[in-house]
């Protein structure tokens, strides 16, 4: 398939803008982004790319930044597999867990091996946030817990905590191409405990949740915070991350209103995960 490459550059140019940039643009079809020194390249499909679509993303924007773009018709080629041959290297996260795709083999042997093969999906455990997380996961006690994982990308945070005993686990994504890719990586790494669902906070049944993982934007966890706390065990356990630490004292705030107390926090590069207890 023939992909549009469309270079933004952006003013003033950061994180923020281009990590809001691109979750609205994959919602008018754009698959894949790489945040380079002063630029955003962004990548779609040619029979979905619309010029007109894409200036009203540009308007609709609610950052005061000046954006301009310029549109390259790329080669035909398989894309998904040159982006994960030269994007997606193995993460390593000490010696105990290792992400990697089928494209790059890492050497040595660890007690969490996950096979990632991300077609474009957030959350291969590059991004701050996704890491944070996996780090949390690392050092919980999750056997036998009930695990939901909220905005789940790749699915790898669902997959970690299956590898480490928690069972049963709900992973859901708004994004259709991220809930086909986490229910293709749930069956490479063989995890029959996963279950995948596609949709937002509205999916929140009955069931009742020991341990919620929560990677979204910081509008979307004040807006759906109240449903995730409906669902969480007494005594549970909630990882909210997708933010930054100025916006910390929202989360916080909002926490506490629904009876939420703050346990700890870790940072990276202003990113933040941060865990409360429901009492």
């Amino acid at each position: 398939m023939q992909y549009n490459q469309v270079l933004f550059k952006c003013d003033p140019y950061s994180e923020t803008v281009t990590d809001i940039l691109s979750a609205m643009l994959a919602e008018i079809g754009f698959e894949s982004f790489v945040r380079g020194e002063d630029a955003l390249e962004a990548y779609v499909p040619q029979p979905l790319f619309s010029r007109s679509e894409l200036d009203q993303v540009l308007a609709d924007l609610p950052l005061e930044v000046e954006i301009s773009y310029t549109v390259q018709t790329m080669e035909d080629k398989n894309w998904n597999e040159e982006w994960e041959k030269n994007y997606f290297n193995p993460i390593v996260i000490g010696d105990e867990c290792c992400i990697h795709s089928s494209f790059h083999q890492p050497e040595g042997t660890y007690r969490y091996p996950i096979l990632i093969d991300p077609k474009m999906s957030f959350g291969t455990g590059h991004h701050q946030t996704t890491l944070l997380i996996l780090k949390e996961i690392l050092a919980m006690e999750l056997s036998g817990k009930c695990v939901l994982d909220m905005g789940c990308g790749t699915g790898v945070l669902a997959i970690l905590a299956a590898m480490k005993g928690a069972a049963p686990v709900t992973a859901i994504d708004i994004e259709e191409w991220a809930y086909n890719n986490a229910m293709e990586n749930v069956v490479l790494n063989g995890m029959t405990s996963i279950r995948v669902l596609q949709g937002g906070a509205e999916l929140l049944g009955e069931e009742r949740y020991d341990v919620i993982f929560a990677n979204i934007n910081r509008n979307i966890l004040l807006q759906d915070l109240p449903h995730y706390e409906a669902v969480l065990k007494q005594g549970g356990i909630i990882v909210m991350s997708g933010f930054y630490l100025d916006d910390l004292p929202a989360i916080r705030s909002r926490a506490n209103e629904l009876g939420l107390s703050f346990d700890h926090l870790k940072d990276m590069d202003r990113w933040v995960a941060t865990t409360f207890v429901k009492m």
